[in-house]
């Protein structure tokens, strides 16, 4: 076992880290000889550690929020649906093409209500990741995820979906298979979808990757997020044809909640855990549940008809622009 247990830490929680370890030590010392428990320095220990996480997210950089977004122990799509739903049947396939694992989706009771439940899933683990591409979604991922929309309309529910992508797949195959059209369709047809549409950032937002489930209604964003047009590596591979000015392009790229909200892009920031939504997923999602109840309830008690313009408009008030 490592000095950790299973735990990742980044660079910057070496901190953090320190504290965990002789936590995490005195835990293991105790579980094998009771006579060695120290409670006084558990709970000094305890109370480092928490001041330590409080510490952490305070002040962090824009590249720092975008490394705490895919913390290897952040939780997922599927690890929210089920703390936030029952009952959650899972949906394969697009019909046409494939089944693509890095985009999940099916029926689901949220707060006593029937919703469908779309979202990127990435993995745990070397398996898992290769197994769910990494949470970037090919061509039959958005097919698959625009035809569970429609099965939602059809039966008049609901539309929640779980954003957490650093992008679609760029691949070749991906390209061949239709992805821009594929994405274009599906910000297209969420447009004109006549069930209310609420969209979580629960991770990383990631350009069109993000849009081809993410135009509906409301935009809310977890706080150490990031959404934006590009990654700040592609970016900074774009504009300075190398990776290494990542830093810079994540604080030009203005992507943070923070920034996301003072723009107009995203309607709530909702708080996590101290530390991140990695310490404790059960609060993440507590935290979560009201404010996206709150929004979807705000949008079904709209009329139809109304809450398709409102829709309209709010995409098209998106930008700034000067007419001549």
């Amino acid at each position: 076992m490592s000095p950790t247990g299973s735990r990742h830490f980044l660079d910057f929680e070496s901190n953090l880290r320190q504290v965990y370890e002789e936590l995490f030590q005195l835990r293991l010392a105790t579980q094998k000889d009771p006579k060695k428990n120290q409670p006084g320095k558990r709970e000094e220990l305890e109370k480092r550690l928490l001041e330590e996480r409080i510490s952490l997210t305070q002040g962090l950089t824009p590249w720092q929020v975008v490394q705490l977004s895919r913390h290897p122990d952040r939780p997922y799509s599927l690890r929210f649906i089920d703390q936030l739903t029952t009952g959650f049947i899972e949906i394969f396939g697009d019909r046409k093409q494939a089944d693509d694992k890095s985009i999940i989706g099916g029926f689901a009771i949220f707060n006593g209500r029937t919703v469908m439940l779309i979202g990127h899933q990435k993995g745990f683990d070397t398996e898992s990741r290769l197994y769910r591409n990494y949470g970037m979604p090919n061509a039959p991922g958005y097919r698959k995820a625009l035809r569970l929309m429609k099965l939602a309309e059809k039966f008049n529910k609901p539309i929640i979906t779980l954003i957490d992508t650093p992008g679609a797949y760029p691949g070749i195959e991906s390209q061949s298979q239709g992805m821009g059209e594929a994405i274009a369709r599906n910000i297209y047809e969420m447009l004109r979808l006549r069930v209310p549409v609420i969209s979580v950032i629960i991770g990383e937002g990631g350009s069109g990757g993000a849009m081809g489930i993410g135009a509906g209604d409301r935009m809310l964003m977890l706080q150490h997020t990031w959404y934006s047009v590009a990654s700040p590596e592609s970016c900074s591979a774009i504009l300075w044809h190398s990776a290494s000015h990542k830093e810079e392009a994540a604080t030009q790229l203005q992507l943070t909640s923070g920034d996301m909200l003072r723009h107009g892009f995203v309607d709530e920031i909702i708080p996590e855990p101290d530390g991140g939504a990695h310490w404790d997923y059960r609060l993440s999602a507590a935290l979560l549940k009201p404010v996206l109840h709150k929004h979807l309830e705000e949008v079904l008690a709209s009329d139809t008809n109304q809450m398709l313009q409102n829709r309209l408009d709010r995409y098209g008030s998106f930008g700034q622009w000067e007419q001549l």
